[in-house]
């Protein structure tokens, strides 16, 4: 059971680091790889169908901007879930990023959530489908978070 992230590229491996130590609180592996769907769009494939070959639960995350073409092509071939979750240095840049990712092609499901603690918690719970200690642990923090409202 792990999180495959693809990173559009380098620069964005500093995002996802706030959405890893959601993934580490809950002790859930993942796997971060940077590629690009329009630079090596062949490398993208070749991570996505050795995955598509696992009998691991697995569930991707995407982290890409401006033109989000990575979200859409993981999302085209692969058989597991994705989740994108697009940074943004702006308001601006957001408008941006946001517009591309949930502006998907017919038949490539992507799930697209901004806040990069959701993104985890999003996928930890698609994972804990699978995993009966993951799924205490989702449900030992949503038992704390309501705790945490005094009536």
């Amino acid at each position: 059971m792990f999180v495959q992230f693809l990173l559009g590229s380098e620069s964005d491996k500093e995002f996802a680091s706030k959405i890893t130590q959601t993934l580490d609180e809950f002790k859930v592996k993942y796997v971060i790889t940077v590629v690009s769907a329009h630079k090596a769009p062949e490398k993208v494939l070749q991570v996505i169908n050795k995955l598509n070959k696992s009998t691991e639960s697995l569930c991707y995350i995407t982290i890409a901007g401006r033109s989000n073409g990575l979200s859409g092509v993981t999302a085209g071939s692969a058989i597991h879930p994705v989740i994108a979750c697009p940074p943004f240095a702006s308001k601006e840049d957001y408008l941006i990023n946001i517009h591309s990712t949930l502006q998907m092609p017919s038949d490539t499901p992507v799930l697209t959530v901004i806040d990069p603690k959701n993104a985890a918690l999003s996928a930890i719970r698609i994972l804990a489908l699978q995993d009966k200690k993951l799924r205490e642990k989702v449900a030992l923090k949503i038992k704390k978070v309501k705790a945490s409202f005094k009536v």
